[in-house]
């Protein structure tokens, strides 16, 4: 593997430095090189190349608003002894302490930049001599995402939606039921997602939702700081409503009241929140039932119940 490592970074040294990490899903490496430290993740699962170049483009996605950091993609590699790496910039991190409000800070500016482009380029339209209207990043109208991408090892349906209440009833949340009835057939799973589809809506009466991009798996694990200041990490990016990105945060801990005072106060938080929230909560709680078995049935099951009340 650091023969082929070597070659594909050109790189005449590759020099592990000790620093290791990874989660359930894939095992991780640092590595001195010729052009700079890098950090190394391994996976042999056969959707690694998938779930890979997915993270890629979200990072490179994230790295294009100029928001909030994230590590620096670097190449995805399909290793000749099986399974797939995937190279990144090594970042420095230790747990998030310091940077949380800072943290808020960004991760708002991150899901208002499609936003303010749109407005930034519908303002520049108007005005006569104030530019030509267009920009190097697109202002994206839809929800989805131009690849596949992995929350978890589970790829996610990203094609393109111009209804967010569509693509998260039938892309997001009936994709993970799909899977739950083919693993177990759960006949009180299918009979609570029957009612609940006709009361998602409602939940949306009175909300405009505006694409934008999401890091989509912000949970602690994937959230650190370094000298500069906060970072995000192993994303699994779309676009989608901004509230979705705080239904798995508040599940795990890890966040604390000033990233949560710092985000809502660039988005405060509109008419029917904690609805909603439960309804993202429920997403991650079947694809946990998905990745790890039956443990989080329960808490699937009780969500669907409070929606339907």
């Amino acid at each position: 593997m650091e023969a082929q490592l070597k070659k594909e970074l050109s790189t005449s040294i590759l020099k592990s430095t000790g620093h290791s990490g990874g989660g359930c899903i894939s095992e991780g490496q640092s590595y001195d090189t010729d052009n700079g430290r890098v950090f190394v993740k391994i996976n042999h699962k056969s959707q690694a190349k998938l779930m890979f170049d997915g993270e890629m483009a979200s990072l490179d996605a994230i790295l294009m608003t100029e928001t909030v950091q994230v590590p620096k993609p670097v190449k995805v590699i399909e290793l000749d002894t099986g399974g797939t790496a995937f190279v990144m910039e090594h970042v420095d991190m230790r747990g998030l302490s310091k940077r949380s409000k800072q943290l808020g800070e960004r991760l708002a500016d991150l899901h208002l930049h499609n936003q303010r482009l749109r407005d930034k380029l519908t303002n520049e339209q108007q005005t006569v001599g104030k530019g030509d209207g267009r920009s190097d990043v697109p202002v994206i109208d839809k929800f989805g995402f131009h690849v596949p991408t992995c929350c978890g090892y589970l790829p996610q349906e990203n094609e393109w939606q111009n209804d967010w209440v569509t693509f998260y009833s039938q892309q997001r949340l009936q994709h993970q039921l799909n899977m739950v009835e083919q693993s177990c057939g759960d006949r009180e799973a299918r009979e609570l997602w029957a009612q609940l589809q006709l009361k998602i809506p409602q939940l949306f009466a009175d909300v405009e939702v505006f694409p934008a991009l999401l890091h989509g798996d912000l949970w602690g694990g994937n959230v650190a700081e370094c000298s500069e200041g906060p970072v995000i990490f192993d994303p699994a990016s779309f676009y989608g409503h901004a509230e979705y990105e705080l239904g798995i945060a508040g599940m795990f801990g890890g966040f604390g009241s000033s990233f949560y005072s710092a985000y809502h106060e660039k988005i405060p938080k509109a008419l029917g929140f904690a609805k909603r929230n439960q309804l993202y909560q429920l997403f991650h709680y079947l694809n946990h039932w998905n990745h790890f078995g039956g443990g989080y049935r329960g808490s699937s099951l009780r969500i669907m119940k409070d929606l339907v009340k």
